[in-house]
């Protein structure tokens, strides 16, 4: 009897660790949690393309919209914890989904496991070119005279985009319409058409619109400038306060994935992050890795979850 189970316990510690050598041994998949185009899909399709390389294995990009990027978020943190199924979280479905949907399908503290911060990325006010005002001062006068409110388009009820645009209103004293989309892509597509008169995105969502002068850029919703818009001040520069999000986007896991495939993971995106040619293309497009670990991203999340509950139930959201 004492064979047997020494025979069980030794082969329980190598299985971990043969496991993880083995992996991965089939496809890999990202789901994103909203359609392409948009920021998350723009850093998973990076991540994959860098890992399929690394890994010398085939990642792929699904993307599951809806519902704030939560129903994404509900089908991973239900697949079986081996490392083939990742979720491109964001600030929203890990922070502030578990205070805005009552019957949220996931546990955001207890269904993940986070892997790696792939970027954080600036929120910027953009308008469509109909609006025919080239300041952010004159936007807010004009803003303030109009009858029927400015419309607000956002990537989904209870994302980056809609309580930034909550926030704005709260600081502003200034009634806008919200207008939610099912991801960012078709709500710039009403934003550039004019159906929607202004947005709060994620910059490498916008900028090429504002590079080319399709949008106006009249502000960035953050403590600082952002490195691809110098020109373009901050919200609070311009005398508005309060409005500061941090909008981060990375890589997890479902809970009880292994150590082993966690560290592998987490060691080749980092690997590939670091490179130049990526850093190059990530600040091209407003965005900005931070380097950390699993741990200090985990805790990253917890902090903002803890803020964001604070903020949503000051907004009575």
């Amino acid at each position: 009897m004492q064979n047997i189970l020494f025979i069980f316990l030794v082969g329980c510690f190598f299985s971990g660790p043969s496991a993880a050598q083995s992996y991965p041994d089939k496809p890999i998949t990202i789901v994103v949690p909203f359609s392409a185009g948009g920021s998350a899909d723009i850093l998973a399709r990076m991540v994959s393309g860098g890992l399929t390389v690394s890994l010398g294995n085939p990642v792929i990009v699904e993307n599951r919209t809806g519902a704030g990027g939560t129903i994404a978020a509900a089908y991973v943190a239900k697949t079986p914890p081996d490392g083939y199924t990742l979720f491109m979280g964001v600030t929203a479905t890990q922070t502030i989904a578990p205070f805005i949907y009552k019957n949220l399908q996931y546990d955001t503290e207890k269904d993940f496991r986070p892997i790696i911060l792939v970027a954080q990325i600036p929120v910027v006010l953009v308008v469509n070119s109909g609006i025919k005002v080239d300041s952010f001062k004159d936007f807010l006068v004009l803003a303030r005279s109009q009858t029927t409110p400015f419309s607000y388009a956002s990537a989904g009820t209870g994302g980056i985009s809609h309580l930034t645009g909550e926030l704005f209103q709260s600081q502003t004293k200034i009634p806008f319409t919200h207008i939610p989309y099912k991801g960012a892509s078709p709500a710039m597509v009403d934003l550039l058409s004019a159906r929607v008169d202004m947005m709060f995105d994620h910059l490498p969502t916008v900028l090429a619109n504002i590079q080319n002068g399709k949008l106006k850029a009249f502000g960035v919703a953050g403590s600082q400038r952002a490195k691809a818009l110098p020109q373009v001040p901050t919200l609070r520069e311009s005398g508005v306060m309060g409005v500061e999000v941090n909008s981060w986007f990375g890589l997890l896991a479902p809970a009880g994935t292994p150590d082993a495939i966690v560290s592998k993971l987490h060691r080749e995106v980092q690997k590939y992050l670091q490179r130049p040619d990526v850093q190059a293309r990530l600040a091209s497009i407003g965005a900005e890795s931070i380097p950390m670990s699993a741990e200090t991203f985990s805790k990253q999340i917890e902090f903002d979850r803890k803020n964001w509950g604070k903020l949503i139930q000051e907004l009575n959201l």
